[in-house]
């Protein structure tokens, strides 16, 4: 098959940009500065990677107009006002997506009473459990497996060796990276003499539209109430949230965070790699909160949080400022100590 082919010309009409240089170059693939050749479109992102422009072999370059008479680099060059949203219209036109096979393998494993609407496809190996409810142009990877009762709208991408648990309830266009596990049950016991008695967890887990799960993250079932994920919410892979964790709309959750039973989020919340935090408190909206911090305590809207304990992220960087500073002052005393000692 052919690769699709655009020219810098109908790359700019695309992205609606500015088109300078030669509007009849054809370009075939879509690659960094550093490891692009003359027939591949890349991007300048911004002041740093002006460099890297200079010496590129790119065909074209997407920029902005602040960078369009940059000395050097490919002199063919798309002006627009953001290169990155710019790239995002062309890759997939230039790289478009393999056609899906609808249809269901062989050896998958269909229970019964499951239903779907539509075309879906069911991978090799699948299973899916009695009354599975799926909506139209489902996709279910090799090995995935969908308990009794899933059930999941249009456009869902669930991905290989998936686990959808019993009460698991997905809405549209929901994506599950490939070995996530969603509605499972959460880590509740009941401890005393005889040990640690399991609590079983009955309550739901409720993925809402447009919700994308990393890969080998997971989602944990409500104990009693629902563990909900809001419309578009995004998390990574190596995730843990923790069962009744309940997140607003748009949140970024990034790898390695783990939130435990009880959270609750507002909207836009974004934490960072390796965030934890501590159950039974509440984020407000639009809370951001920096890499590898603890939360412990409940977080107004709109705040930055740092640091393990999290503080607001102006504290913390200035605590971390005074720490650094007191340690050269130390090195300081210490070298007038040594030299008071030598003379004795």
């Amino acid at each position: 098959m052919t690769p699709p082919t655009l020219t810098a010309q109908a790359v700019a009409d695309l992205v609606g940009g500015r088109l300078l240089g030669n509007g009849a170059l054809p370009l075939t693939d879509v690659g960094p500065l550093d490891r692009a050749d003359g027939a591949t479109l890349s991007l300048l992102s911004g002041p740093r990677y002006v460099e890297a422009f200079a010496r590129s072999a790119a065909g074209a370059v997407l920029l902005r107009a602040e960078h369009a008479e940059v000395a050097g680099g490919p002199m063919t060059r798309i002006v627009v006002d953001d290169p990155a949203a710019a790239l995002l219209k062309v890759v997939p036109v230039l790289i478009p997506e393999p056609a899906v096979e609808w249809g269901v393998a062989p050896t998958a494993v269909i229970g019964p009473g499951a239903t779907w609407r539509g075309e879906v496809q069911i991978g090799p190996h699948a299973v899916l459990g009695r009354d599975v409810r799926l909506g139209s142009r489902c996709r279910i990877g090799p090995g995935a497996v969908l308990e009794d009762g899933v059930v999941a709208g249009d456009d869902c991408d669930i991905g290989p060796n998936v686990v959808c648990h019993r009460g698991t309830r997905l809405g549209n266009r929901v994506r599950l990276k490939a070995a996530a596990v969603i509605g499972g049950d959460g880590f509740g016991f009941a401890s005393g003499p005889g040990g640690h008695r399991p609590i079983r967890h009955v309550g739901g887990c409720v993925l809402e539209d447009d919700v994308q799960v990393g890969s080998h993250s997971c989602v944990d079932r409500g104990s009693l109430d629902d563990t909900v994920i809001g419309a578009g919410t995004k998390i990574d892979n190596l995730v843990h949230l923790a069962h009744n964790v309940q997140t607003g709309r748009g949140c970024l959750i990034m790898a390695g965070v783990g939130v435990a039973g009880s959270t609750r989020m507002g909207n836009g919340v974004i934490l960072a790699g390796q965030v934890g935090v501590t159950g039974h408190i509440t984020l407000g909206d639009g809370v951001r909160v920096s890499a590898q911090s603890g939360i412990g305590q409940d977080v107004p809207a709109g705040t930055d949080m740092g640091g393990s304990p999290a503080r607001r992220q102006r504290d913390y960087l200035r605590a971390q400022s005074a720490l650094y500073r007191v340690a050269k002052i130390i090195n300081q005393l210490e070298e007038l100590v040594s030299k008071r000692g030598d003379r004795g």
